[in-house]
């Protein structure tokens, strides 16, 4: 399931193997690893981390206020590389999609919904994904790889290229640009990342450790700045991980997959999650509210006649009555899935808008906070559930 140890070991890191590392693939405590072994103070690191994800170098050779020597070591053990946009789609609501290749070529997707003066990042922790969710094409899909810190701030770096001002921004931004890729003209005003979602592809705490790096680089002042509770991990709630993150210093804010409260149900619809008792996740959950006097969000796609029925909504309110400040359950239609995943010969549907208000009443007069989602980028497939990574 790729659960992580509650305490892990330092990454030790190898270089000089024949073919050049990409030092992009590295979070900030890799960065700064390599600084002591190459005989530099700690702070060098902080300085790559700097180059790398904050100016987005390309070349050893514009980190100018680093030692020659250093420089020179770095570039003989390693390379800087970029990923290539492949694919970039505008929704007819503004959302954005963007179809990623990364250095060994396999393919990932990013979403940015811009609304007013707020721009959403969702972005993608894996390729792929192993839970197997039934309504989700990602799901579908199966899981390629976990992706690395770097490639998770890459996809920020993009969008925020693309919503560039008309002057085309810091040209050390621009991420290579494939000739198929459909051209979007740039902004006519700066909309600046605000928000980040680990929403898109992939089980992020099936790939911790680097989900948590590239977020704490995020939320870095000198980086990207932007606020622990703007930045939201979305997961299905592997116990283990869940049990660490309630123990985290930053105040980032956890989303719930749950979409059902009733065992049989989930199981059916989360497949690879099982093995895992709802009673064991809600006392995760328990947990977490105590540690944290955080309110965690419950996503819940309403699907026909599976899970929008009043046995359902039932489990549900009983699931929610927790200790203050308790949940928020976010109630989300379910969009069309793409044709990589659309086998069944009776696929599933939304639920009717008369079952979310239901459910939405249900929950209000149970003191449960609840909103409905607005879907984003349907029309791109960049909406919930809907991203496979499909080329062009």
């Amino acid at each position: 399931m790729g659960c992580v140890n509650e305490k892990q070991k330092p990454k030790t890191y190898n270089y000089s193997m024949g073919k050049k590392l990409n030092i992009r693939s590295l979070d900030h405590a890799g960065l700064r690893e390599i600084a002591t072994r190459y005989g530099q103070k700690p702070f060098r690191g902080d300085q790559l981390v700097h180059w790398l994800y904050g100016r987005g170098a390309r070349d050893f050779a514009e980190m100018v206020n680093l030692p020659g020597d250093f420089r020179a070591k770095l570039d003989r053990d390693f390379e800087v590389a970029y990923p290539t946009l492949v694919k970039r789609q505008v929704a007819a609501d503004k959302t954005r999609k963007y179809l990623v290749q990364l250095a060994d070529g396999t393919l990932v997707e990013t979403v940015a919904i811009p609304e007013r003066r707020r721009l959403t990042v969702c972005l993608s922790t894996q390729v792929g994904c192993a839970m197997g969710c039934v309504f989700c094409a990602t799901g579908q899909m199966g899981l390629m790889r976990s992706l690395a810190a770097g490639e998770m701030l890459d996809q920020l770096m993009m969008v925020r290229q693309d919503f560039a001002d008309a002057t085309g921004g810091d040209a050390v931004d621009r991420l290579p640009v494939a000739p198929a890729a459909v051209a979007v003209a740039a902004s006519t005003s700066p909309l600046r990342i605000s928000n980040v979602v680990a929403m898109g592809q992939g089980e992020p705490f099936a790939n911790y450790d680097a989900t948590l790096a590239a977020l704490r680089m995020i939320n870095d002042p000198a980086l990207y700045g932007i606020g622990a509770r703007h930045i939201t991990v979305s997961t299905c709630g592997l116990l283990r991980p869940l049990e660490r993150f309630a123990t985290e210093p930053e105040q980032f804010t956890l989303a719930i997959s749950l979409h059902s409260a009733v065992q049989a149900t989930r199981d059916a619809l989360m497949p690879e999650l099982s093995h895992q008792p709802l009673a064991q996740l809600r006392e995760a959950l328990i947990y977490y509210l105590q540690n944290t006097s955080r309110r965690p969000s419950l996503e819940y796609v309403l699907i026909a006649g599976v899970n929008d029925n009043a046995a359902e909504l039932a489990a549900l309110l009983d699931f929610c009555a927790v200790p203050a400040p308790g949940f928020h359950v976010n109630l989300i239609r379910l969009n069309p899935l793409p044709a990589l995943a659309s086998g069944a010969s009776q696929p599933l549907t939304s639920a009717a808008p008369a079952a979310m208000r239901t459910f939405q009443k249900a929950l209000a007069q149970a003191n449960v906070s609840a909103s409905v989602r607005t879907p984003r980028g349907a029309d791109i497939l960049g909406a919930c559930g809907q991203l496979a990574s499909q080329g062009a």
